[in-house]
């Protein structure tokens, strides 16, 4: 339940306030002069204060001065029968949220109080998020609260410790490289090169020459010795990315270095002994190639020593507020535009999209919204076109099969709606009903039918 603060010296005033907006749900503090609600402010767990701006004593513009110094983003309205532009100005210019005058509307005070407040949300929510990527849910650069990146971040402390190889699966934009740089930089070769490669966007000669190095004069081009990724990375690890579109010639090179941790640069005869931990990854089934023959199988269960298959975004939903926080944030801070909000038709939009390209679209998606933004709220139009369809609209034949039974698929969509709406809006109800637009009795009604408790 939300605290309303209303300060005035005006005893009707209170008491007129008090008997509109109680009703709607708040728990309302009432005090009559600005030094009582400064004490009040200070003791009292405050979501909203109304104050007036005339009074005895400490002025409503003091009081908003010094609430903001005990609570920056406590929303404040201000109300006075003495209305000028000048004044709401001056009162926006200190941070007030809103400006109402005396006589006011019932109506319309009701929806500046409800917007004030939602609007507080918001900001509690984001201050709440970013805490957590700074503790528990962060692991170097990966973001992740949902059981699938819990058991990861597990395993990532297991097998950073010893240098068997990893095998790292999932699809395309799901932060494979980023895991493999976690398992480095919490080993013991922490400290040594990390160098990557991409197998699957150079050719079967350049990749060669860029695994292994070349000498002097190997092939026309060749101008100077150069050394391979595998040399560079001695002593630390080497990370093979789409590992699996690496030519048959070269899985048996590469195969060789594995075993024995030595090779010759292309167009040399010196052998070179190198030290180094080798993790790839590959959004293709690897296993599926090899009964296919299109993947050795002696080189796959080389490097399949550790798997490691990462989930696809929809497949972690509990992510997504996280990860949509931190890129806000992160390019936010690029644009010196900070306190950046999403709006509910968005996070809707959000949650609906099916996200081919995972967590890389998303970052891309959040960054063009940020860059869009011009009054720090995202809405609909700072997103791509893809994101105006209507529910609709929704793309079933890509997650429901054609023979799926009707109504215990509709049921197992609504059971999964509703838990991760209460898991977004941290088990309130009524803020889960809201984002699935429905009433909270309705709400309370399907969470008995599917035993959901809180």
């Amino acid at each position: 339940m939300d605290t309303i603060l209303i300060v005035d010296d005006e005893k009707n005033y209170l008491v007129v306030l008090e008997a509109l907006l109680g009703p709607e749900g708040y728990e309302i503090l009432t005090a009559g002069r600005a030094r009582d609600a400064l004490r009040q402010i200070r003791e009292a767990d405050v979501d909203l204060l109304i104050t007036d701006m005339k009074m005895p004593g400490m002025s409503g513009m003091e009081l908003l001065e010094e609430a903001k110094k005990v609570h920056p983003h406590l929303p404040v309205i201000m109300m006075t029968a003495y209305g000028t532009i000048e004044m709401a100005v001056e009162a926006m210019k200190k941070r007030a949220s809103d400006y109402i005058t005396k006589p006011f509307q019932n109506e319309e005070l009701k929806l500046t109080v409800k917007k004030a407040l939602e609007n507080y949300r918001l900001i509690r929510e984001n201050q709440r998020l970013s805490e957590e990527l700074h503790s528990r849910y962060r692991y170097g650069n990966i973001i992740g609260k949902s059981k699938p990146m819990q058991e990861i971040f597990d395993l990532i402390g297991k097998v950073s410790r010893s240098k068997a190889s990893v095998l790292i699966t999932g699809a395309s934009g799901t932060g494979k490289e980023l895991i493999a740089k976690a398992i480095h930089y919490n080993s013991p070769r922490s400290d040594r090169p990390f160098v990557s490669i991409n197998c699957g966007a150079l050719t079967e000669t350049l990749l060669e020459s860029e695994l292994f190095g070349h000498e002097k004069g190997a092939f026309t081009g060749a101008t100077a010795m150069k050394k391979g990724r595998f040399e560079v990375a001695d002593s630390g690890t080497l990370f093979l990315d789409e590992v699996g579109d690496m030519s048959p010639s070269l899985q048996v090179k590469l195969l060789r270095v594995l075993q024995e941790m030595e090779f010759e640069r292309v167009g040399g005869t010196r052998t070179i002994k190198v030290d180094v931990r080798v993790i790839s990854a590959s959004n293709r089934k690897l296993k599926e190639d090899v009964g296919n023959e299109l993947f050795r199988e002696d080189l796959f269960y080389r490097l399949n020593v550790i798997h490691i298959e990462v989930p696809s975004l929809t497949e972690r939903p509990e992510d997504i507020p996280l990860l949509v926080n931190h890129f806000i944030q992160k390019y936010g801070e690029d644009v010196n535009a900070e306190g950046i909000q999403v709006s509910p038709e968005v996070w809707k939009a959000i949650y609906r999209y099916t996200w081919p390209g995972n967590i890389r679209e998303l970052e891309n998606v959040i960054e063009r919204a940020v860059v869009l933004n011009t009054d720090g709220v995202i809405k609909l139009e700072d997103l791509p076109d893809d994101f105006s369809a209507r529910p609709d609209d929704l793309p079933v034949e890509r997650f429901v099969p054609l023979d799926a039974p009707l109504q215990k698929t509709l049921e197992q969509i609504e059971e999964k709606l509703i838990r991760r709406a209460l898991e977004h809006a941290d088990n309130v109800q009524a803020h889960a009903a809201a984002t699935l637009g429905i009433t909270k009795s309705l709400m309370q009604h399907k969470m008995k039918k599917y035993n959901i408790t809180v």
